[in-house]
């Protein structure tokens, strides 16, 4: 009998570690196929939600936020692309200069649960800013976005037009920052279980068959 989880994966678009963690993630449920079977919901999390329209340098604002040195930072962006490469994403560290707002992504992917593509509407948007540069608060492209995983592209324009699903996704966000969420990723399985961090899949699969025999 294959036991069904629910998994709740609080990232952002904007977050590099979500990338590796979805990926590690992925991967850890192929392994588990047969075993464990899951359901997977993407809940929204802003690292910067004040982020003005233009963006900002990404090496100025981890600089301002987080301390690090150029060469701390260039450390770690090649560390970020290894891992990358090593789970099938290509993080294209030239392309991507700028650091955005990310509300309006999320309000699509709220959508995009509704229409049964928020796992591929997640992925294409990581791809967007990771692999190809591009701005994701840009409302053209995530119209174009949403329309490359099949969704419809006049309703997303409508949508992101107008503050459909904005009071929605702030309650998200803020049930998570209640109940302690202040990094992502952020792994909640069955509302109890947590798994912070873009962890290799070896942690998601040995958690996923625990929590899945515990179950039984």
């Amino acid at each position: 009998m294959t036991n069904k989880l629910r998994i709740d994966f609080v990232s952002d678009i904007a977050c590099p570690w979500c990338v590796i963690g979805l990926k590690s993630l992925e991967v850890a449920l192929d392994r588990l196929n047969g075993e464990v079977a899951v359901e997977l919901y993407f809940q929204p999390f802003e690292l910067n939600p004040q982020m003005s329209p233009e963006g900002e340098d990404i090496v100025e604002h981890i600089a301002k936020k987080y301390g690090s040195t150029p060469e701390q930072s260039a450390r770690n962006r090649e560390m970020i692309k290894a891992r990358g490469a090593e789970l099938g994403f290509t993080f294209d560290m030239q392309k991507r200069g700028r650091i955005y707002n990310t509300f309006d992504a999320h309000r699509l992917l709220h959508w995009a649960a509704d229409e049964g593509k928020q796992h591929e509407l997640k992925l294409a948007l990581f791809s967007a800013y990771f692999t190809d540069g591009e701005n994701p608060s840009d409302r053209a492209l995530l119209v174009a976005v949403a329309a490359k995983v099949g969704l419809d592209a006049r309703r997303a324009k409508h949508l992101l037009e107008s503050d459909e699903f904005s009071r929605e996704v702030r309650e998200r966000e803020q049930f998570y920052l209640n109940n302690g969420i202040h990094a992502v990723p952020s792994v909640v399985i069955d509302n109890r279980h947590l798994i912070q961090g873009g962890q290799p899949p070896e942690v998601f699969e040995r958690a996923l068959r625990d929590i899945a025999k515990a179950a039984v």
